[in-house]
């Protein structure tokens, strides 16, 4: 149809048109405004609409239109009145008809018009444009067609069924906004709950950690003052130590004090005592006192001459303490060797006096004598039998003593000693400071080389010895920061070389005692120094017999009238206030002494340039051993002996005799070792089996191990 083709004119029109530029807007239900409120214009219709009416106007069309419709509503008298006007004068009604129409549907005349005027453009738009007549006639005709009202009532049921939903969604919407709002709202609430609870926990955790802080700084705080309080409590103790010891120290030095006063009025009382027998005794030497002897003036002379000097030498002592001191000790020792020598004066005047009387005493009975002639004769006799049965008892046993030769060797040293003591009797008790200080001196610079020596010293060894020889040569020595020599005093040497040999003797008694591989250091200088200086030896040997009567070895027996005190120090035991020494102390010392002896006969020392053979070497030791066992065992110092001095010289020995040197030990195991367990008691078995164990070890295997501390090859005799 020609209609058809022109729809899409129709659509250009419609979208050309004021109705189909109005905007659409989806919230006008929502505030309450009609759908058309935003059309202002006033309703007419386009040019256009001319050739649509009059098509409109034809029959087919107007049956179309008309007849076809479905709205049952439209009045026939209106339908049939508006082809009649048109098809008879071909304009349309005038502005009565039109009102009467427009009035029928007020509403409905801006949408039927537009409707009008879209369906004349779709059917022929060039006719519109041709034929174009009174444009205020076609919407009345417009109004009046029942597709129009067809329209319009479409439209308006679309609007009410659209304002239906719109109020159905307004009011699914409200309910779901009031969903969401409650949902927000209870979330909100059930957020806020959980903020609250946030922050309260939040809150006790800050609180809680406050709290924590605040208790760890409290500790903190309680453990800085507890730990100033251990602090001051520390130093209060220390502060309480020290007072202690101040107070301690003050007390000993007071009882030091007391002691030395104690000690010096003793020497005192000593002193008097000595002065006034001393004096007693130079009475008895006096001439006028021997007009009865028989002895000559001459030797009566001099013995009073000697004891006046005697006199002299104690009252030069008894003259220092006049000034307010006490005698010392060497002060004491003059007094005491002056008052010896006097009663030995008196026992040789009196022997004199003896002899003198035994010689008038023989002439007066000399008559007598041979008239006992004969009985003298059975007596001797009888002597010389009971002689020749002591000495064929003694070749079947062992000795008591030492061989004569050997007790002479031990009287030579101690004479040799004792000369040397009185050699420099004058530098031992000085009368004047600058003296006294040069005596400390030199015994300082002998005294002090020698302690330092220890098991330690090593490379030490030879400086030590440099510095005894330089002091021995006369040459001057640094000691204590000051240079000293023996050339400053004409007994220096002397008295040095008595201090020395002292010294190294005292080391044995001491240092090697405690620890035994200190024995080879101290031996090693000891025999250097002996090899250079040979007087220094005799003077160590000499203190080591007077020490240790065992090195000889000599078993000094006790003379009548001896003190017992006195016996025990001769056999070496110390004897003071307190009484004799235990056992287990002399023994220790013995063996330190004998430790040093047994390393010093085999040592030598390896930078000296002397060439052959030593003044005491191995044959010394082989020769101690040998007496000794010659000699009756003593209970628990002949055991003790022999184990320390074979296991220091016991490997020297027997690499130098060998065979021989095992015959010698097979001999003590076999012989004298059953006369050693026959003296020894059950509480003394310590050392006895000790020195077995060593035997049947030594025996067994042939062999002595070296001992503990022995230095290397260089040092050894050759």
């Amino acid at each position: 149809m020609p209609a058809e083709n022109l729809r899409w004119d129709t659509l250009v029109a419609l979208k050309n048109s004021p109705k189909g530029n109005i905007t659409f807007d989806p919230y006008w239900s929502e505030r309450g405004e009609d759908i058309m409120a935003g059309c202002k214009e006033a309703i007419s219709l386009s040019p256009h609409s001319r050739v649509i009416l009059e098509r409109l106007s034809s029959s087919p069309l107007q049956k179309s239109c008309f007849l076809g419709s479905s709205s049952g509503d439209s009045s026939p008298g209106l339908s049939d009145g508006i082809p009649a006007s048109i098809s008879s004068t071909g304009s349309v009604p005038d502005s009565n008809t039109k009102h009467n129409t427009l009035s029928a549907a007020p509403s409905l005349k801006t949408e039927c018009e537009q409707a009008v005027s879209d369906e004349a453009k779709d059917d022929d738009p060039e006719a519109g444009v041709s034929e174009l007549s009174s444009p205020a006639s076609l919407p009345a005709i417009s109004l009046l067609s029942p597709k129009a009202m067809e329209t319009a009532g479409r439209i308006i049921k679309f609007e009410e069924e659209h304002r239906e939903k719109a109020k159905m969604a307004l009011k699914l919407r409200q309910e779901m906004h009031e969903k969401l709002v409650a949902a927000a709202a209870s979330s909100e609430s059930e957020q806020l709950k959980r903020f609250e609870e946030f922050m309260e926990l939040k809150q006790r955790q800050e609180y809680q950690s406050i709290r924590d802080m605040m208790d760890r700084e409290t500790k903190e705080s309680i453990g800085r003052q507890e730990k100033l309080k251990e602090e001051q409590r520390h130093r209060m103790k220390i502060l309480n130590l020290r007072l202690r010891e101040a107070e301690q120290q003050r007390l000993r030095e007071a009882e030091l004090e007391r002691q030395r006063q104690a000690e010096g009025r003793e020497r005192l009382r000593n002193l008097n005592t000595i002065q006034e027998e001393i004096l007693q005794l130079n009475q008895l030497l006096e001439p006028s006192t021997q007009t009865k002897t028989e002895l000559p003036p001459a030797s009566l002379s001099s013995y009073s001459t000697r004891g006046n000097q005697l006199c002299s030498q104690v009252s030069e002592v008894v003259r220092k303490t006049a000034e307010g001191e006490f005698p010392s000790v060497d002060d004491m020792t003059v007094a005491e060797r002056a008052l010896h020598e006097m009663r030995a004066l008196i026992r040789l005047m009196q022997e004199e006096v003896a002899k003198a009387q035994e010689k008038k005493k023989d002439r007066e009975a000399e008559e007598a004598r041979r008239k006992q002639a004969e009985l003298q004769v059975q007596q001797e006799a009888q002597k010389k039998a009971a002689q020749s049965a002591k000495e064929r008892a003694q070749r079947k046993g062992l000795q008591n003593s030492a061989e004569d030769s050997t007790l002479k060797w031990y009287k030579a040293l101690q004479d040799s000693a004792a000369q040397c003591a009185q050699a420099f009797e004058q530098l031992n008790s000085p009368k004047d400071v600058q003296t006294k200080k040069l005596k400390l001196e030199l015994q300082k610079a002998a005294t002090i080389p020698v302690s330092q020596i220890s098991s330690n010293s090593g490379s030490q060894l030879r400086e030590i010895f440099d510095k005894i020889d330089k002091l021995l040569a006369g040459r001057a020595v640094v000691s204590g920061g000051k240079s000293v020599s023996t050339s400053q005093h004409p007994q220096g040497l002397d008295f040095v070389s008595y201090k020395l040999a002292e010294k190294f003797v005292k080391q044995g008694e001491e240092e090697v005692a405690s620890h035994h591989e200190a024995a080879f250091p101290i031996a090693v200088v000891a025999s250097g120094v002996w090899e250079l200086h040979p007087r220094v030896g005799d003077l160590i040997l000499a203190h080591l017999h007077k020490k240790c009567p065992y090195a000889v070895p000599h078993y000094p027996p006790m003379k009548d009238g001896t003190p017992v005190g006195e016996y025990q120090r001769i056999l070496g035991y110390r004897v003071d206030d307190a009484g004799v020494e235990g056992q287990d102390s002399f023994l220790k010392r013995m063996s330190g002494m004998i430790r040093l002896y047994a390393a010093m006969i085999q040592m030598r020392w390896p930078y000296g340039s002397k060439q052959g053979s030593v003044p005491h070497g191995l044959n010394q030791g082989w020769r101690w051993l040998a007496q000794m066992l010659n000699m009756e065992p003593l209970a628990d110092i002949t055991a003790t002996l022999l184990f320390d001095f074979l296991e220091v010289c016991g490997n020297a020995l027997m690499k130098q005799y060998q065979s021989q040197f095992w015959k010698l030990i097979l001999l003590l195991k076999e012989e004298y070792f059953p006369r050693i367990e026959a003296v020894t008691s059950s509480g003394q078995m310590g050392s006895v089996i000790r020195l077995k164990q060593f035997l049947e070890t030594s025996l067994q295997s042939r062999q002595i191990s070296p001992p503990k501390g022995q230095l290397s090859s260089v040092f050894w005799r050759s």
